[in-house]
C-alpha cells in the first residue's frame, strides 16, 4: 500500500470524524448514506453545514440530512438549513417547555423545515420574532400552546377561503393573499408551534368516511401525549371534526387518520393534490381519534343530534360564498334555550357546520336574525336531523 494512499484515508477519516462529531452512530450513518446520492459539489456543502454548527447542533442538522427528501437533498439552500437549526435550537435553550422535549421529538417536530410538500423557505425568523414577546414571560407549555392558538390569526391576518392559489401553501405564499386552505393554515400553525419550540405536525384525512371530503389540522405534543388543535381553535382535543375522525374506517386507508412525520419510517402522508406522491412520512393516528371519540359519546348525555346550516337563499347551497355566519339560539317549549352555537360562514372549511345537541324528542323554537329581523321557527325534533335556515 502506497504512503500516498495511506496518508490520503487518514485525511479523509480526520475530516469525517470533524464532521461528525457528537453525531450519534445511528443518525451519522442513515446521513452518510444520504449524502452517497448527491454530487461530491453538494456533499461537501451538506457536510460543511454539518461541520460549521456549534457541536451541540450538529446532530440535528446531520438527522435533516439523513432524512430528507431526494429534492430536497439536491436543491435545499445549506443557508436556509443552517439559519433553520440555529433557530430552532435557540428555541429550545429559550423557552422553558422547550428544554423538556425528548430529543427525537426534537428532531423530528420541532427542527425540520417544513411539514409536507409546501414551497421550501425560511419561515423561522418571522415566526420567532412574531411569537417571542407574546410567550417569552410564560413557564408553561398548555400556557403557550392556548396563547398561540388564540393569536395567530389577527398576527398574520390569513382566514380560509376556497379561493386561495393551492391548498398546499407555504406560509409566506398564505400572508401575501390573506386566505388559505385548510392545509394551508395547518401548516401555518405548525410552523408557528415549531418556531416557539413547541413539538407539532400537521394531521388529517384524505376522505371522511362520509365522503365529504378531506381536511386537514395540527397536533401539538405536551407531556408525552399528542393532542389535537387547529387554526380556529376549540380546546385541546375540542373539535367540530372529532365525530367524523371517530368513526374513521380502519379497514380502508384512505379513511384513516394520518399525522406527519419528518422521518420516513415506510408509510406516507397522503396529500389529496399530490395523491402518486408517497415522499412525505407519515403515521397512523386512526385509534387515537378513535378512542377520543368513544370517550366523547360516554361524556355527552344521550341527546338528539341536530346539524343546522345557513344560507343566503335556497339557490346558495352549493356555493361556499353562500353560507351565513348567524347566532342561533334553540329554546324548549318551556322558553328555556338548549343550545345555541353559531353556523359556518363563507370563509370557514367547507367541512365545518354547527351541530347542537338537544335532551329528548319534542317542539323546539329556533331563534336567529335574517335580513327582515328576529325570526322564530317552531320545529318538531324526534331524531337526528339536519336544518337548513336561509336569511333572506
Amino acid at each position: 500500500m502506497s504512503r500516498l494512499f495511506i496518508l490520503f484515508s487518514v485525511c479523509l477519516l480526520v475530516s469525517c470524524s470533524g464532521v461528525y462529531k457528537q453525531v450519534s452512530p445511528s443518525i451519522k450513518s442513515k446521513t452518510v448514506e444520504s449524502l452517497s446520492k448527491v454530487t461530491p459539489e453538494r456533499k461537501k456543502e451538506l457536510e460543511a453545514s454539518i461541520k460549521n454548527l456549534p457541536a451541540s447542533q450538529r446532530e440535528g442538522m446531520a438527522f435533516l440530512i439523513a432524512y430528507m427528501s431526494k429534492a430536497d437533498l439536491d436543491t435545499l439552500p445549506a443557508e436556509l438549513l443552517t439559519s433553520n437549526v440555529k433557530l430552532a435550537y435557540k428555541a429550545r435553550e429559550t423557552f422553558p417547555w422547550a428544554k423538556e422535549v425528548p430529543l427525537p421529538v426534537f428532531y423530528n417536530e420541532v427542527l425540520p423545515y417544513a411539514s409536507m410538500d409546501e414551497t421550501r423557505e425560511d419561515w423561522r425568523p418571522a415566526f420567532y420574532d412574531m411569537l417571542y414577546p407574546l410567550v417569552k414571560d410564560l413557564t408553561d407549555i398548555h400556557q403557550a400552546v392556548d396563547t398561540i392558538n388564540k393569536s395567530l390569526r389577527g398576527l398574520v391576518k390569513v382566514e380560509y377561503n376556497t379561493k386561495r392559489k393551492k391548498p398546499n401553501q407555504s406560509p409566506s405564499e398564505s400572508m401575501k393573499i390573506s386566505m388559505a386552505s385548510c392545509s394551508g393554515l395547518s401548516i401555518l400553525l405548525t410552523d408557528a408551534f415549531r418556531a416557539a419550540g413547541i413539538p407539532s405536525r400537521v394531521a388529517g384525512t384524505p376522505l371522511w368516511v362520509s365522503k365529504e371530503g378531506n381536511h386537514n389540522w395540527s397536533e401539538v405534543y405536551i407531556d408525552g401525549q399528542w393532542y389535537f388543535t387547529e387554526y380556529y381553535p376549540d380546546a385541546l382535543n375540542k373539535g367540530w371534526f372529532l365525530d367524523r375522525a371517530g368513526k374513521a374506517d380502519k379497514s380502508n386507508p384512505i379513511h384513516w387518520i394520518y399525522a406527519t412525520s419528518y422521518k420516513h419510517d415506510g408509510l406516507a402522508f397522503p396529500m389529496v393534490w399530490a395523491r402518486r406522491d408517497s415522499t412525505v412520512g407519515g403515521v397512523d393516528v386512526t385509534d387515537r381519534y378513535i378512542e377520543l371519540y368513544q370517550k366523547q359519546l360516554v361524556e355527552k348525555a344521550k341527546g338528539i343530534a341536530v346539524t343546522i346550516r345557513m344560507y343566503k337563499a335556497e339557490q346558495c347551497t352549493l356555493d361556499s360564498d353562500g353560507r351565513v355566519a348567524e347566532t342561533i339560539t334553540i329554546k324548549n317549549a318551556k322558553g328555556d334555550t338548549v343550545a345555541s352555537g353559531k353556523t359556518a360562514g363563507p370563509t370557514d372549511d367547507m367541512n365545518l357546520y354547527l351541530t347542537v345537541s338537544l335532551p329528548e324528542p319534542g317542539e323546539y323554537t329556533i331563534e336567529y336574525t335574517t335580513a327582515k329581523g328576529l325570526r322564530k321557527d317552531v320545529v318538531e325534533i324526534k331524531e337526528p336531523k339536519e336544518i337548513r335556515l336561509y336569511f333572506n
